[in-house]
């Protein structure tokens, strides 16, 4: 395992030259590793649990992409079926019989979907989605959760994780006053303030939209009651209970959360794994709610790429992979290994942390926890995690660049490659502290 020698010259020399033709150099703002320090690694290519930058130095990647990653990079039953559909054609801005074969996959798996409408992103899916709830309702207001990332659309754009928070921004310019007044926010895990927003707003609330886990603040996991609560909160008040499982779908079981947790959403946001590592996202739900969208009905919502060939052949193969014997069983148990190590490397060298994993999805804190919403999150110690990042990658470790994001593990992750990524960590918190 390499250990202060890592030479990413090259990295440094791409990175500058992105500067001064995108802003910040990078196309999201998360990779410009802002919050760590440090300038960011520039990949050359990807293979099983590994990440290779431009300057041949290899890791062990923990992000996957932000997750579609989950039976690892570039699978070759994934790439074999990519090149096959590749000969036919990358975009037909027509029907193609992919679409209704990962459809019905996603409908057989996913509890809530009945109907399915395909689109290129997570932020599109949850945009769409928004769309439908006013609609179907005829309601104008929503009610989203402090810490939950749901893209970067206008209303979605009010106290939000992830990018958001770890560039330490409260809301982003540009976003009208008019269009986040219809935005509610509660704190995670608290039913009684979303009681309070309710009776507060009567009649006015067309749903209640959250990450049944929370992957965009760290790693956030339900109360018990919580999920449960909304569901009858809701349904108390006309109102519909969206989840966004852009990042927990098919990633913390077959059927994501809402299996996960047997607590069924009127409508699903998904992408990430259902589009197998290519640029896809989805949202569904009841017949009768789906049937409002265009053409079926009059809620607008278009895409010239939605359902195009490649990332509808990446996803069904991906889904195929995962329905395998023992794929979720396995996930886990090398989730839960590194993260129960992690846990215990830490207190062994006096670092106060907290963290959990499920599925193939793991957080941390550096502080002491429990952390059951964002403002607790928020008590992380930021600048030893900047520290921690630096230090593993020098170890051959990658990390999400940010203390606010979870950590993706895959189906590739060996016993050796968790066993090597808990001696960095072991090594590393002494080293720091």
């Amino acid at each position: 395992m390499t250990d202060n020698a890592l030479n990413t010259s090259r990295s440094q020399e791409i990175f500058g030259a992105a500067q001064e033709i995108m802003p910040g150099g990078v196309s999201s703002p998360v990779r410009a590793f802002k919050s760590v320090g440090g300038q960011p690694i520039v990949f050359d290519r990807v293979k099983g649990a590994y990440a290779w930058d431009v300057d041949g130095n290899r890791y062990i990647d923990y992000v996957g992409s932000w997750g579609p990653a989950i039976c690892g990079h570039t699978h070759p039953e994934v790439i074999a079926a990519l090149h096959e559909t590749l000969e036919k054609g990358t975009s037909f801005g027509a029907p193609c019989e992919l679409e209704n074969t990962l459809a019905q996959m996603v409908i057989e798996a996913v509890p809530s979907i009945e109907m399915v409408r395909f689109v290129n992103s997570g932020t599109e899916a949850c945009m769409a989605v928004l769309r439908l709830m006013r609609a179907f309702t005829g309601r104008e207001k929503v009610i989203k959760f402090e810490g939950c990332y749901h893209g970067h659309a206008d209303m979605f754009l009010v106290k939000a994780g992830s990018g958001v928070a770890t560039l330490g921004l409260p809301d982003s310019p540009g976003v009208p006053r008019s269009t986040t007044a219809n935005t509610l926010t509660a704190p995670y895990n608290d039913l009684e303030a979303v009681k309070e927003l309710f009776a507060e707003n009567p009649d006015a609330i067309s749903g209640v939209i959250l990450e049944p886990v929370v992957g965009n603040a760290g790693f956030i996991t339900p109360e018990p009651g919580f999920l449960e609560g909304l569901r009858e909160l809701t349904k108390e008040n006309g109102a519909l209970l969206v989840f966004d499982e852009v990042m927990t779908g098919f990633r913390i079981s077959y059927g994501g959360a809402q299996e996960r947790f047997g607590v069924t959403p009127d409508l699903t946001t998904m992408g990430k794994v259902i589009g197998g590592g290519l640029p896809v996202g989805a949202y569904g739900g009841k017949a009768e709610i789906m049937e409002m969208v265009a053409p079926a009905g009059p809620m607008y919502q278009a895409g010239t790429l939605s359902g195009n060939p490649l990332a509808m052949t990446a996803g069904i193969k991906t889904l195929e992979l995962l329905k395998q014997d023992g794929a979720y069983e396995r996930l886990e148990a090398t989730t839960k290994r590194l993260l129960d190590g992690l846990l215990e490397c830490a207190k062994d060298a006096g670092i106060p942390i907290t963290g959990s994993s499920i599925g193939g999805m793991f957080g941390f804190y550096l502080c002491e926890g429990p952390v059951t919403n964002f403002e607790q999150a928020k008590s992380t110690d930021t600048e030893f995690f900047g520290k921690l990042h630096n230090k593993m990658l020098e170890k051959g470790v990658y990390l999400a660049p940010s203390a606010f994001e979870a950590g993706f593990t895959s189906l590739a992750h060996s016993d050796a490659d968790i066993d090597a990524t808990l001696q960095a960590f072991s090594e590393c918190f002494y080293e720091i502290k």
